[in-house]
C-alpha cells in the first residue's frame, strides 16, 4: 500500500504533466524543456509500476498504448451521431440558400431580425465521441453507422490533445464531447520523413493517417502517430447545471474545461456573415496547418435548433458548405464496369494518368448510363476530372472541341455487358431506375458478402454470430459462395477461423441449425430481392401462401398484391427468372430450410386490412417491433412517415416530428391503449 505522501506525489505529477501536455499539444506553447518533461513522466511511471493502485484511468501514462486488441467492441450511441447535409453549391448562393431555408422553417418574415449563426471549419479527419463521466474520460467511440460505433478508447487515450480529465471543479455527471481526430500537415510530413528514413511505409494523406491510426488494433502503433483533436459539439449530457444556451457558448465552455476547440470560428448574423466567413476561409485554406474541405454553418441558439429539428437523419439547423473541388483535363482511354455489392454495374472511365487533388488519378466514376448519356462521354474524349478530398474522382464534362475524328461510338452498358462480368447472370435495367444491375443476387461473387450478411440478418434468417468479420473470412477462404453453403458448415471448420473458439463455433452451428425453421415471409426477405423489403415480403407470403406460387407468379399476378407496383413486380420476376438464383433456392430447400405453407389469399381479412399506421415515440409495454407485428398480423401496414393517407399515428413518450405532422394534417392519434383497443386486445 502506497504511503499518503506517495499518493499525493502521484496526483501532483499527473496534474503537472497534463498541464504541460495542454501547453505543448493544445496551446502550442511549451513551458518546460523535453528533458524535464521526460523526467517527470518517468517518475510517475516508476511510482505506478511499484504501486499499481496509483495508476488512475486519467493518468498520462495511459497515453503510451496498452496491449493489442482482438477487435473493437461495438458502442451504441446514447444520442445518434448524425451526419449533416452538404451544400454542393460552392458559391455564395449556397450560404444564402441555407439562410432562406432556416428562416422559412422558423416562420420568420422579412421584418424579423437576421438569424444568429455559428460558423466553423469542416475538418478532414475522423469523427469521434468522447464520453466523460464526472470529468474522467471513460470511453471513445467512432461514428460508425451513426447508431453504433466502435470502442477505440485505448487508441484515443494516446492522442495528447484529448484531455483524460476535464479541467473543472464540478463536471457534469455525463458529458459526451464530439469532434474530429485529425493530423496536422507538419506532423504528417515529419512522420513520413522519419518513416522514409527508417525504410518503412508512409501515410497516403493526413486524413487516412488519422482514421487509420485510430483503427489500429495495437494501441502502441496508434501512440506513434502524431494526432490532434478539435471538439465541435455534444452528445449525451447529464447534470450540467449551467449548460449554455448557444452553440458558440458551448464551445467556449468546453475550451474552459481544457477541451481543444478550433479558434477559426465566428458568430454572425444572417447570410452575409456566412458568405464572408466562407470566402475568408477559402482564401486562407492552403495556409491553415491542417486539411479542411469546407466550412459548417449552425444556427447558434440551441432553442432554435430544437425548434428546427431534423429532416430524416440530418439536422435542419446545420449545413456543410463545401469549397470548389480541384479539376484537371485528361483523356478517356477506356470505359469499363465494376459490379458493386448490391449488383449495380457502375461505369468507370480509365484515364490517362493525371495529377489532381494531390494524387495521381487513373480512374473516375461515370455513375450510370444516364450520366454517360447526359455528358456524352466516349472513349478517346478529353474530359474534365474533379477530385474533392477523399471523394472518388468523377468526370465532370467532356471538352467537345478535342473529340477525335471520326467521332467514336456512344457507350451503352447493356450493349457492352449483356451479362455480368463477374458471374455471367443476365444484366437488366428496371423501369424507373438509373442503375443497370446483375440479376444473380444469390450467386454473383461481387454481391456475395452483401447477400450473405443480409440473409443472416436478424429480420431475415436470424443467424446470430454470422457478422461482417466472419463473412469476410468465409468468403475470402472460399468456404461459402452462396447462402446455401452456410448450411454445410461444421464446428471443426468454423473453429479453424480467426477469433473463433470451439464454443463460438458450436454456438454458430446451433444458430444455423435453428434458422432452418423459419417463415415464408422471412425467407422471401432473406433472398435480398431488389425493392422487396420486410413489409413487402410479408405481403407476398400472405398473398401467395407458398414459395412455388410466388416463383410462378406473372407480373400481373404480382401487381394484385397490396402495395406492389410495376417496379417491385419487375424486380421479383427478374430475380426468379435467373437460373442461378433458382439453383441456390433449391439447394437451400435441400439443406433443410423450411417454413409452413398455406393456400394464398388475395388480401388480408384482418381488422386493420387496408389501414396504414405510423409508430412514433416509446410505448409503455410494447417494443416497436412487437407493435409492428401486431398491426401487420391484423392486416394493417406500418409506414415510416405521416401523410394524408395515414389512418392512425400511434404515439408514445418522446414522440417527435411525426406527432406534430399528424396534428397538422388532422390524422387520428392514439396511444398504446388505443392501439390495443383497436386490435381488440387487452392490456397486460
Amino acid at each position: 500500500m502506497a504511503a499518503p505522501e506517495l499518493v499525493a506525489r502521484a496526483a501532483a505529477l499527473r496534474q503537472e504533466i497534463e498541464r504541460h501536455n495542454t501547453a505543448y499539444y493544445v496551446l502550442d506553447a511549451p513551458t518546460i524543456p523535453d528533458a524535464e518533461y521526460d523526467r517527470l513522466f518517468r517518475e510517475l511511471q516508476a511510482l505506478e509500476a511499484e504501486y499499481p493502485e496509483l495508476a488512475t484511468p486519467d493518468s498520462p501514462t495511459r497515453r503510451v498504448g496498452g496491449r493489442p486488441l482482438e477487435g473493437f467492441a461495438p458502442v451504441r450511441h446514447a444520442v445518434p451521431m448524425l451526419s449533416i447535409r452538404t451544400e454542393t453549391d460552392t458559391t455564395a448562393a449556397g450560404a444564402r440558400a441555407f439562410d432562406v431555408r432556416v428562416r422559412k422553417e422558423l416562420g420568420l418574415t422579412d421584418a424579423d431580425p437576421p438569424v444568429e449563426y455559428a460558423a466553423e471549419l469542416k475538418f478532414d479527419g475522423l469523427a469521434i465521441n468522447l464520453r466523460y463521466e464526472h470529468g474522467v474520460l471513460v470511453q471513445a467511440a467512432t461514428r460508425g453507422d451513426g447508431e453504433t460505433g466502435e470502442d477505440v478508447t485505448q487508441n484515443v487515450r494516446t492522442v495528447h490533445s484529448v484531455p483524460l480529465r476535464l479541467a473543472c471543479e464540478s463536471p457534469p455527471a455525463v458529458l459526451e464531447v464530439r469532434g474530429e481526430i485529425y493530423m496536422r500537415r507538419d506532423d504528417f510530413e515529419r512522420y513520413n520523413a522519419k518513416q522514409r528514413a527508417d525504410g518503412k511505409a508512409t501515410l497516403v494523406n493526413p486524413r487516412n493517417g488519422a482514421a487509420g491510426s485510430i483503427r489500429q488494433l495495437d494501441p502502441r502503433l496508434a501512440a506513434q502517430r502524431p494526432l490532434s483533436f478539435f471538439a465541435y459539439g455534444l452528445g449525451e449530457v447529464q447534470g450540467w447545471a449551467a449548460q449554455p444556451a448557444t452553440h458558440s457558448a458551448t464551445l467556449d465552455a468546453l475550451a474552459a474545461m481544457g477541451v481543444p476547440v478550433c479558434g477559426e470560428r465566428i458568430v454572425g448574423n444572417g447570410a452575409d456573415a456566412l458568405v464572408a466567413f466562407h470566402d475568408d476561409i477559402e482564401a486562407r485554406r492552403d495556409r491553415l496547418p491542417f486539411d479542411i474541405d469546407g466550412v459548417v454553418y449552425k444556427v447558434n441558439r440551441l432553442d432554435q435548433q430544437r425548434q428546427l429539428g431534423f429532416l430524416t437523419r440530418e439536422p435542419r439547423w446545420a449545413v456543410a458548405h463545401k469549397f470548389p473541388a480541384q479539376e484537371e483535363m485528361t483523356r478517356v482511354e477506356a470505359i469499363e464496369v465494376q459490379v458493386g455489392r448490391t449488383g449495380a454495374l457502375t461505369p468507370v472511365a480509365r484515364l490517362h494518368p493525371v495529377f489532381v487533388g494531390g494524387v495521381t488519378v487513373t480512374n473516375a466514376t461515370l455513375h450510370n448510363q444516364d450520366e454517360i448519356d447526359r455528358k456524352d462521354v466516349r472513349v478517346g474524349d478529353t474530359v474534365i476530372v474533379r477530385r474533392a478530398g477523399d471523394v472518388i474522382p468523377e468526370v465532370v464534362a467532356v471538352v467537345p472541341d478535342r473529340r477525335p475524328q471520326p467521332e467514336p461510338p456512344r457507350f451503352n452498358i447493356l450493349a457492352s455487358y449483356p451479362v455480368c462480368p463477374e458471374c455471367g447472370s443476365h444484366v437488366v435495367r428496371l423501369d424507373g431506375e438509373a442503375a443497370v444491375r446483375c440479376t444473380g443476387g444469390l450467386y454473383c461473387p461481387a454481391q456475395r458478402k452483401q447477400a450473405l450478411l443480409h440473409f443472416a440478418s436478424r429480420r431475415a434468417m436470424d443467424i446470430e454470430g454470422l457478422g461482417d468479420k466472419l463473412v469476410d473470412q468465409l468468403v475470402d477462404r472460399g468456404l461459402v459462395k452462396t447462402p446455401a453453403d452456410i448450411y454445410a458448415l461444421d464446428a471443426a471448420t468454423l473453429a479453424g477461423l480467426d477469433r473463433m473458439a470451439e464454443k463460438s463455433a458450436a454456438n454458430l452451428v446451433a444458430a444455423i441449425k435453428a434458422s432452418k425453421d423459419t417463415s415464408l415471409a422471412r425467407f422471401i426477405f432473406a433472398l435480398g430481392i431488389r425493392n422487396v423489403g420486410e413489409t413487402t415480403a410479408k405481403d407476398l407470403a400472405r398473398h401467395f401462401g407458398s414459395l412455388d406460387a410466388l416463383i410462378a407468379a406473372s407480373e400481373d399476378d404480382l401487381l394484385a398484391v397490396r402495395d406492389v407496383g410495376p417496379v417491385v413486380a419487375q424486380s421479383i420476376r427478374q430475380f426468379f427468372a435467373e437460373p442461378h438464383n433458382l439453383e441456390v433456392v433449391a439447394r437451400l430447400r435441400t439443406a433443410g430450410v423450411r417454413w409452413p405453407e398455406a393456400t394464398g389469399m388475395q388480401q388480408s381479412a384482418g381488422i386493420l386490412a387496408g389501414k396504414t399506421l405510423v409508430l412514433t415515440g416509446t410505448l409503455p409495454t410494447l417494443t416497436r417491433d412487437a407493435a409492428k407485428e401486431m398491426i401487420e398480423a391484423a392486416g394493417g401496414k406500418v409506414a415510416g412517415s405521416v401523410s394524408k393517407k395515414t389512418d392512425y399515428v400511434v404515439a408514445g413518450a418522446d414522440a417527435g416530428s411525426k406527432l406534430a405532422k399528424a396534428q397538422e394534417l388532422g390524422v387520428a392519434v392514439i396511444d398504446e391503449a388505443g392501439l390495443r383497443a383497436l386490435l381488440g386486445a387487452t392490456m397486460g
